[in-house]
Formats: structure tokens, C-alpha cells, sequence
């Protein structure tokens, strides 16, 4: 393994430099949050302070218990929680055009984000379904944005799921994608439709439901006891001919999405039948022309032919998130791997992401063929490497009761 105590050390100086606290003007609430990078993300995003929350816990676990606190403290009486928090400076520049908020002096956007906060309470704090915010949470998320009343949760925009750019959308959203110059159509459109997905599926979509979201949903529900969305998952999503999880959108796609990590996000799950678990490890994961790159997992699959890995200092549009590896999805596989008994493939994975760490700091994501650090700087969820280092933790890391 690529020094531990190096990455230790690397992981603690990010989390620390990164930290924020203080209390927002005024309606004097107290708030405590990693931010993302503090060159480009500022603001308090949701699913990153879930992931490092879970990395604080391996340093100052009242830090990590304070992070998911602070999302709670930006909670909306019903409950629901917006993607970004803007908790100690406005939203400002061209990122008013291209925010989710429905207005310019928004505490927060009115976009979701993974709802993985009562799986995240759960591995740093304890048991969710005693904190009734938490609770609430995962209420509005069931009236809100479960379309069909089987469990499974829509998305109205590719940024609602944290996928942002992933090549595997543009079958859904096609010129108004992420990034694309129909995305500021897509905002506005759904601005004015308050980003309630009955209202835009009225107005004729698109909406989908996302692979990786409902997994991480599925976690949180798991984490407050409530019924598996497992079983559902597979029935709706999973692709028996090909051995790999697709999203469902409407309207339906003209062709089959992109293959990206997020086929194989079900890995992550207890519940997920093995024999479905180990198919997605040896007929994809672990395939060289697919997934078992250098740097594993790649964001998309090296052999669609939507893979690529483009710097963001390139001209020209920025489809950024459409080949390099993340430390978070390779965290979720990771997971499926240990559980699954594939344990020289694990750690293989933990020694060749903390190589690239180690040479290349603690990046936004990585070339998965060089291990180069690509996108913003000193980033924070890649601490979630933590998980994968301190064996005493692992145990810990995918518990659910």
C-alpha cells in the first residue's frame, strides 16, 4: 500500500484547511462545514459534507458530527435540504444563471442532491431514526420525489444526482445536458417549475432516476429501518443481458445511456443478491477494457465510446466527469468488494488510489491511465480514501443494522 501515513497526514491538513464555521447574518444560525475546494466550491455542498463527515470521523469526530448537523440547520421546516448551502457569502457572478435557486437572495437551491444523510449520521453518530430532522428529511424525499409510489426517488436535472456531466445524460437531457448551452434553458425552465418533478413530467420531462441516487437513498433508508429498495432496484433497473444497472428516464431515451461507474453504484448495497454482486465484479469491474483501469474505477467505461479524460484547461466545452476516476466511487466498489470476499482485489484498489493520492495530492478526481490529479485542488471527499486505509474502520464504514 502506498504510504498510510502520508495519506493520513495529507487527509487531516485537507479537512482542517478546508473547515468552516461561524454564524450566518441574520437569522444568527450557527453553522460548522468542510467546504469542497476553497478555490471553487466555497459553499457547504450536501453530499460532500456526508462523505466528509464520515472522514472527519477518523480525526475529530465532534467535527464530523457538527458538518451533518450543519445541513440540518439549513433544513426547511418541511423538511427538505437543498443541494448547496450559501451559509456565510451570497450566491454572486455567473453562477446566479447556472445555480438551482429560485431567487438571487436564496439561503440555499432548491435542488436535491444523493440522499445519503441518515447513512452518514449512521456510521458517525448513531442510530438517524431518533433525530426527527433526519426523519423529515427522508419523508419529503418519499412525497417529493418518489413518482411512482414504488420507493424509487427522480431527478430533474444531470446535477441533481452529482454526476453533473456524466456522458451517460446526454441520452436524457441530449442538448440540455450538463454543460451543454441548453443547460441554462433547462435552469430556467425548471425555475420556474419550483423543480417539482410532477410539474416538469406535466410539462413534458425529462426526469430520471438515477442508478447511483437510489442506491445511496436505499442506504439511508436502510440506516433508519425502513424497507429495502433493493428488490426494486433490481427489478426496475437491473439489465440481466448485460449484466449492468441502467437509469430510467422519461420520456423514455431514443438509445441506451452511456456505461459509467454508476452501473455498478449497487455494489454498495447489503442486500444486493450475490450472484448479481459478483457478475458486476468479474464481468465489469475487474475487466481491463472496462473498469480495472490503472487508476480504477474510471467515471465512464474505457471501452464507451463517451470514455474520455480532458483537462479542464482545454478549449472548448467543458465536459468534464466523462473518464477520470473519483475517490468516492471507488470507496462504494471498494465496499462491494470486501463484502463479497474479493479481498486481494480490494485492497489492489486501496494501493492504486493511494498511490495517486500520494503523488498527486488530494485531487477532485484522477487520469485513471497516469494517476494524474485533475480538476480543483485540495478536495475533500477524496479524503474518503480514510475509509479504505484504517482496517479498524471498515467493519464500521458499511454498517447497516
Amino acid at each position: 500500500m502506498a504510504d498510510p501515513a502520508r495519506i493520513r497526514l495529507l487527509c487531516e491538513a485537507t479537512l482542517r484547511g478546508n473547515w468552516r464555521e461561524g454564524v450566518r447574518a441574520g437569522d444568527s444560525v450557527r453553522y460548522a462545514y468542510t467546504c469542497p475546494s476553497p478555490g471553487h466550491y466555497p459553499w457547504q455542498w450536501y453530499w460532500d459534507s456526508c462523505f466528509t463527515a464520515i472522514a472527519w470521523r477518523h480525526f475529530d469526530p465532534t467535527r464530523a458530527r457538527r458538518e451533518l448537523e450543519s445541513l440540518l440547520a439549513a433544513q426547511r421546516v418541511d423538511g427538505f435540504i437543498g443541494h448547496t448551502i450559501f451559509w456565510d457569502r451570497p450566491l454572486s457572478g455567473p453562477r446566479r444563471f447556472t445555480y438551482n435557486v429560485t431567487s438571487p437572495d436564496a439561503p440555499m437551491t432548491a435542488s436535491i442532491q444523493p440522499p445519503l444523510l441518515a447513512w452518514a449520521w449512521r456510521i458517525v453518530v448513531g442510530d438517524p431514526a431518533t433525530n426527527p430532522g433526519i426523519v423529515r428529511h427522508h419523508d419529503w424525499l418519499a412525497a417529493h420525489r418518489d413518482l411512482d409510489g414504488d420507493g424509487l426517488i427522480w431527478i430533474v436535472q444531470p446535477d441533481e444526482s452529482g454526476l453533473d456531466a456524466s456522458s451517460k445524460f446526454d441520452v436524457v437531457w441530449r442538448r440540455q445536458a450538463h454543460s451543454l448551452p441548453g443547460f441554462l434553458l433547462l435552469v430556467r425552465r425548471n425555475r420556474r417549475l419550483d423543480y417539482d418533478p410532477r410539474r416538469i413530467v406535466d410539462a413534458g420531462g425529462p426526469v430520471c432516476a438515477e442508478v447511483m441516487t437510489n442506491v445511496l437513498y436505499n442506504l439511508s433508508l436502510l440506516a433508519l429501518g425502513r424497507p429495502s429498495l433493493t428488490e426494486r432496484i433490481v427489478e426496475r433497473m437491473y439489465d440481466e443481458s448485460a449484466g449492468l444497472f441502467h437509469l430510467l428516464a422519461r420520456p423514455e431515451p431514443a438509445r441506451a445511456p452511456a456505461v459509467t461507474w454508476a452501473a455498478l453504484a449497487p455494489l454498495a448495497l447489503p442486500d444486493l443478491p450475490e450472484a448479481i454482486g459478483r457478475r458486476l465484479v468479474e464481468q465489469h469491474l475487474l475487466d481491463p477494457a472496462e473498469f480495472w483501469l490503472p487508476v480504477p474505477p474510471p467515471s465512464v467505461s474505457a471501452s464507451d465510446p463517451t470514455f474520455s479524460v480532458r483537462d479542464k484547461t482545454l478549449l472548448g466545452p467543458r465536459r468534464y466527469w466523462r473518464g477520470p476516476t473519483w475517490v468516492n466511487a471507488a470507496w462504494l466498489v471498494w465496499l462491494g468488494l470486501v463484502r463479497l470476499g474479493y479481498t486481494a482485489q480490494a485492497d489492489e484498489i486501496v494501493r492504486r488510489i493511494g498511490s495517486a493520492i500520494v503523488s498527486g495530492g488530494l485531487r477532485e478526481y484522477y487520469d485513471p491511465h497516469t494517476a494524474r490529479g485533475m480538476g480543483a485542488a485540495t478536495f475533500g471527499w477524496s479524503t474518503l480514501v480514510m475509509e479504505m486505509i484504517e482496517p479498524d474502520r471498515r467493519a464500521a464504514a458499511s454498517y447497516i443494522p
